[in-house]
């Protein structure tokens, strides 16, 4: 084990797989020659040459088709996009090449080698532009998968296994969390296996489901519930698609009660989904309506960034109405 931050375990997940695989590279604009805006990919074209780490233009589409040319061609492919924000010039790639290549070629074709890494979500004074969660974008496309780490072990465990997945992959990094989290993480190689959630924390009275950034959040909301005598379980989907309904389904028939947290705005938010789908699974077990604790249906606002975050407070608050229902 060693200690390192988000950032320094990405790095080394991907450093680890492009010595496992010559066929792989790494590509995005500013990743080459200092690392990317956060150094995420810091001293990989120095290790791996030009030839495997290496600068794009300013052009989210061209990075997006680029990529689905190299993963089609049987190489694997892990393109930054370099904030979240900014995939949508690329989403008609993502979404009508990269998740329908096998499909429309039935399986005759893919590009199974492809991940496109992101970092997204607010809480670092970025504005509308720097700070958005648009994972939901792509939950509702099939053909694709859509991972999120929670810390520094998990995003090792689960980008190794999105690059060795066989399926385009969207990866979304939790950017305030970078130098932020900080923990253990295995060496060699460590695999997380994608579409399972992890039951973090354990509980009998209500079923607390997040990703990402927002586990914090949860995690802190569970310790001000446990004073009032409340128990917690917490579960970290990580995998947004496809996600784990049985585990989820599971605990909630445990708790009988459901609240989800996503930085996302609420409205679409794939909390909409899970809860829709856990109502149908548990019906006759709940206690209480289902539970959203999410963004806001607005711009992300600068100056408003406190106000928007679904924060523990605001967390907390809908676990006693929950509980007191």
């Amino acid at each position: 084990m060693a200690q390192m931050n988000m950032l320094q375990a990405i790095n080394e997940a991907l450093s680890s797989e492009m010595e496992a695989d010559q066929t792989m590279t790494v590509f995005g604009e500013d990743v080459g020659h200092f690392g990317g805006v956060f150094r995420a990919t810091s001293g990989l074209q120095e290790k791996f040459g030009r030839d495997r780490c290496f600068n794009t233009p300013l052009t989210e589409q061209g990075i997006a088709g680029f990529a689905n040319g190299l993963a089609s061609n049987g190489m694997t492919a892990v393109a930054e996009i370099q904030f979240a924000d900014y995939i949508f010039p690329a989403i008609d790639q993502i979404v009508n090449e990269s998740a329908k290549f096998r499909y429309r070629s039935g399986n005759e074709f893919d590009v199974g080698g492809l991940v496109f890494r992101t970092p997204y979500g607010g809480g670092i004074a970025g504005g509308h532009y720097h700070s958005q969660s648009p994972e939901a974008y792509f939950t509702q496309t099939p053909g694709l998968k859509v991972v999120v780490p929670r810390n520094p072990e998990q995003a090792k465990g689960l980008l190794i296994a999105s690059i060795r997945d066989k399926n385009p992959v969207i990866f979304f990094e939790p950017k305030r969390l970078y130098r932020a989290s900080v923990g253990e993480v295995p060496e060699g190689e460590h695999i997380i296996e994608l579409g399972k959630a992890e039951v973090v924390q354990e509980g009998s009275d209500i079923t607390l489901l997040g990703w990402g950034a927002q586990m914090e959040i949860l995690e802190h909301a569970a310790e001000k519930a446990a004073k009032k005598g409340i128990s917690c379980e917490i579960i970290d989907l990580r995998t947004l698609s496809p996600w784990d309904v049985d585990t989820v389904a599971e605990s909630v028939k445990k708790t009988g009660r459901l609240l989800i947290n996503h930085e996302a705005p609420l409205t679409g938010g794939f909390a909409g989904e899970i809860a829709a789908t856990i109502q149908q699974e548990c019906f006759l077990y709940l206690e209480s309506p289902i539970a959203r604790v999410c963004g806001l249906d607005t711009p992300y606002p600068l100056i408003h960034e406190k106000e928007y975050m679904p924060d523990a407070l605001k967390t907390y608050e809908a676990i006693l109405a929950s509980v007191n229902f």
